[in-house]
């Protein structure tokens, strides 16, 4: 009795104990679930940035590979410029609405005095013939009142002596980062600064890319750099060169040699930003540059922002210059441009966001993931993304799909000044000279190479195919039926239409190649392409150029190797055929056409003549052209220019690219500029319209973690059961 009395007893604490369990279970659950639908109301468990930003004017973009210079003497990349231009000043800018580009003043007070002089140096009148003008005078007056962002380079102590100029062993030792200098100073920005920054360039120790182009152009440029070749960055500040020069606090002068109206555009460019003498003695102490406390990590600038975070294995934040000056956003632009909204923000100072986060994002696929949630204000379309994005009209235009339109996505579509081509070696024995032979192999070979189809495969339509060296956007290029290469091209309706293969075959029979075949040996002719294309990605376009060239019966051998190997056979001229491209600095046409400049040969002179191409009527052309002014006889003299270079064909004309870029609704003033790399000032981001799509977008669902918990206790009671049922029998 006792026992049966202790085992009912037993069974009813188990079941006690078990009920209890259960409740306990199912209440986690339900207040899980709760909990769960309650934040779900309020935030997005997959936010990557911190909560408080959300609600700031802050504009996240990402990068893919460290920028290697932030040194505007040295930096000559757009993964570079993307930061250094939001960071520097140069005096001048270009317009961020006008079109055609116009160079208007930045810290400059206006827009540059020019006066010619003769050898002696008088001055002449502005209408005097460009053979006459021996020295060209820039007089540049830059705004007072322009301060630079605060930096450890410019602190001051009490005794209004430089407070981080002279650290010692353990000063430096105590630091990891620029953010450890603790005290921060600025001093106003003066023509000095803007001179000291053109010695800068001319210090050989510095290698600047642009060093060997400015001994052309600036006065003295090379005698300076040859003084100072030996000589510590710093001992420039008192030496003086002879074609740049401060007249007052707020004034300078560059001297140039003859006439070049181009130099304008080299002024809006960051290499002729000012420069501190302070920030090269402050960067410059023994010790810094082991911790990466360079100007090549952390700038020093006057422009809208500062580098306020430098971490290239992670992000890197740009914040608003807390000392930035008065500038406001355009009050005038093109005549449509009211109408797109461009000018809401007209009169308004600038800039218009706080902080600019760019995240690393090595692949495409989590990064167009992240934008299509809202983390990311602006993307690129990579081609494994494109279909999702964009979709081809009838008429052969392009828009976005349902799905973009139905976010609010803007698209933006630019054909970029910059142009791609297949280059021949005219000092080669088989495609290059001047006989009749090779200028009609050539010819075939450009109707041959499809770039249309190239255009099509491999960019996803992204491109325009060129008609002849100057890309749209650059003065002088022809949009008109007259504008259309005839020799690779018929014009139907106006329009180009590439040649049929027989009129290839034909030039081919008419070079000595009937069939392709080659009379020395009686067989195929081979042609040597030589590329870095190396990876196992690069295939597929290998495989599409042997095809071209099989079309002509010629066999084209893809020679592949490093860059470096490859430089060394563009030096030396034992390359072949070969791809090559070219982004402009400026937007003229002088900045194309030297391309193929006699005396710009890359074998016989080092210069960007890759094709080594001679023609002494282009270069008489050539010569002629790129110091006028713009005006008709210039135009005509450009048209002369892209005939003998259709004849001559010692490029295969490829194309311009077509940049097609992604912008959440929420994204202001936006305006392609393709010469401007200092956009950021101009953006503005509706933030309110931002934090209510993302949380539309990225609603935690978390109905299958409660059915999920559910189906666990559901799971768990038959094994309640029979652990009840067990602890019955062995009671019994």
């Amino acid at each position: 009795m006792t026992l049966l009395l202790m085992s009912s007893l037993l069974s009813m604490k188990m079941q006690t104990c078990k009920a209890r369990v259960l409740v306990l279970i199912l209440s986690i659950i339900f207040w899980a679930g709760s909990f769960l639908y309650a934040v779900s109301a309020s935030a997005q468990l997959n936010n990557p940035y911190s909560e408080d930003e959300g609600k700031q004017a802050v504009l996240y973009e990402s990068f893919s590979e460290r920028p290697k210079h932030f040194d505007p003497a040295v930096a000559y990349n757009a993964n570079e410029y993307a930061f250094i231009a939001q960071i520097y000043e140069p005096p001048f800018q270009y317009h961020y609405l006008k079109r055609p580009y116009q160079v208007v003043p930045l810290t400059a007070a206006r827009m540059p005095e020019v006066i010619y002089l003769n050898q002696k140096g008088e001055k002449l009148a502005n209408s005097a013939n460009d053979s006459d003008i021996a020295f060209t005078d820039y007089i540049i007056e830059i705004q007072p009142g322009i301060s630079y962002q605060p930096h450890p380079a410019l602190a001051k102590n009490a005794q209004d002596e430089y407070q981080y100029h002279q650290l010692d062993n353990a000063q430096i030792d105590a630091v990891a980062s620029l953010n450890d200098f603790i005290v921060t100073g600025s001093r106003e920005l003066t023509a000095e600064d803007y001179v000291y920054q053109i010695k800068r360039l001319a210090h050989p120790k510095i290698q600047s890319p642009i060093a060997e182009i400015m001994k052309n152009y600036i006065v003295g440029f090379d005698d300076f750099s040859k003084q100072v070749k030996d000589k510590p960055k710093t001992a420039i500040r008192d030496l003086p060169i002879e074609g740049a020069k401060a007249l007052s606090r707020y004034q300078y002068r560059i001297r140039i040699k003859g006439k070049y109206p181009q130099f304008n555009y080299w002024l809006a460019m960051p290499f002729f930003s000012p420069m501190p003498w302070e920030a090269d003695v402050f960067y410059d102490q023994a010790g810094l540059a082991d911790k990466n406390i360079t100007l090549d990590w952390f700038p020093i600038g006057t422009g809208p922002y500062l580098m306020a975070e430098n971490n290239p294995n992670r992000r890197m934040i740009l914040l608003k210059n807390p000392l930035f000056h008065v500038e406001t956003y355009p009050v005038e632009g093109e005549p449509e441009d009211k109408q797109k909204g461009l000018l809401v923000d007209a009169g308004k100072q600038l800039p218009f966001i706080d902080k600019v986060v760019f995240m690393l994002e090595k692949e495409t696929i989590p990064y167009w993931t992240k934008f299509l949630q809202g983390y990311y204000d602006a993307s690129g379309i990579a081609s494994d993304s494109f279909d999702q994005a964009i979709q081809f009209t009838g008429s052969g235009g392009v828009a976005l799909t349902p799905s973009m339109l139905e976010k609010g996505i803007q698209l933006q579509t630019s054909v970029t000044t910059s142009s791609f081509y297949m280059g021949f070696n005219m000092l080669d024995a088989t495609v290059g000279g001047a006989t009749e032979q090779a200028r009609k192999l050539r010819q075939a070979i450009a109707i041959a190479v499809d770039y249309e189809e190239f255009i099509s495969i491999f960019m996803n339509g992204r491109g325009v195919a060129a008609q002849g060296v100057l890309p749209p956007g650059i003065y002088g290029f022809d949009d008109t039926k007259t504008g259309i290469n005839p020799y690779v091209y018929d014009s139907e309706d106006g329009k180009a239409q590439r040649k049929k293969i027989d009129a290839a075959r034909q030039l081919m029979t008419e070079a000595g190649y009937a069939g392709g075949i080659d009379p020395k040996t009686k067989e195929a002719l081979i042609l040597y392409f030589d590329t870095t294309a190396t990876s196992v990605d690069d295939r597929p376009r290998m495989g599409w150029y042997r095809k071209q060239f099989e079309k002509l019966g010629i066999k084209l051998v893809i020679r592949s190797t490093d860059y470096n190997r490859f430089q060394e056979k563009m030096r030396t001229g034992n390359a072949q055929l070969f791809v090559w491209g070219w982004n402009a600095d400026y937007p003229d046409p002088e900045n194309f056409f030297f391309l193929l400049y006699g005396p710009n040969s890359k074998v016989q002179y080092g210069g960007e003549n890759a094709a080594n191409y001679h023609n002494p009527e282009f270069d008489r052309l050539f010569e002629q052209m790129r110091n006028m002014d713009n005006s008709e006889q210039r135009y005509r003299v450009i048209q002369q220019l892209q005939e003998i270079v259709r004849h001559d064909a010692p490029w295969v004309f490829g194309f311009h690219p077509k940049n097609f870029s992604l912008f959440h609704g929420w994204y202001k003033n936006l305006k392609p500029n393709l010469m401007a790399n200092n956009q950021l000032k101009y953006t503005r981001i509706d933030t309110e319209a931002r934090v209510e799509k993302r949380q539309q977008w990225n609603k935690p669902v978390v109905w299958p973690l409660i059915l999920g918990g559910v189906v666990f206790v559901l799971m768990l009671i038959p094994a309640v059961n029979a652990y009840r049922r067990r602890a019955r029998e062995t009671v019994q």
